[in-house]
């Protein structure tokens, strides 16, 4: 059985729904994987949208996921440290923890959960980046998975109020 990996948000390829963006709650939605090879000793996972202006921008990064995992409960804090020696990265705003997505007024973009069965545990502490985490990953991946969902803002009209649409 191959590595899998799913948001409980959203289904794959469908809009994210407002409540895990900075339009609603901006919490992270549950985290649910299968099929990890069982030599995987930890996971790592990265959230992010290869469609922003700049580049790939980073939403969420968290690794060291017990092996014996086979998801991530919604809401996870803002911390550094999580139960079970989990750790937490910065996204692209420099903080620690999960920000949803924000695209600017336009297209829709696509948003990525990337997971990574790994080895062993990451070796560092908590605040990596996304590319610095990566490079300590590659190593050590076993398979990987993703999930996709995209997410698009209304542009705003004259009044500088967004226009409504439904999530």
């Amino acid at each position: 059985m191959a590595l899998t990996v799913r948001s409980l948000g959203w289904d794959p390829g469908a809009r994210i729904p407002a409540r895990f963006t900075a339009d609603g709650a901006d919490k992270s939605p549950g985290i649910e994987f299968a099929g990890a090879d069982r030599d995987a000793r930890s996971f790592a996972l990265v959230f992010d949208d290869p469609d922003a202006p700049g580049g790939t921008w980073t939403h969420w990064v968290i690794y060291n996921i017990p092996g014996t995992a086979r998801g991530i409960a919604a809401g996870v804090p803002p911390t550094e440290v999580l139960a079970e020696g989990m750790r937490q990265g910065r996204n692209s705003w420099a903080e620690i923890g999960y920000r949803g997505p924000s695209p600017p007024p336009g297209k829709p973009h696509r948003y990525i959960l990337h997971l990574y069965a790994l080895r062993e545990m990451v070796p560092a502490t908590p605040g990596l980046t996304a590319s610095t985490l990566r490079g300590l990953l590659r190593p050590n991946v076993l398979a990987t998975a993703s999930h996709l969902g995209v997410y698009e803002r209304q542009a705003t009209d004259r009044r500088g109020s967004r226009a409504l649409r439904k999530t």
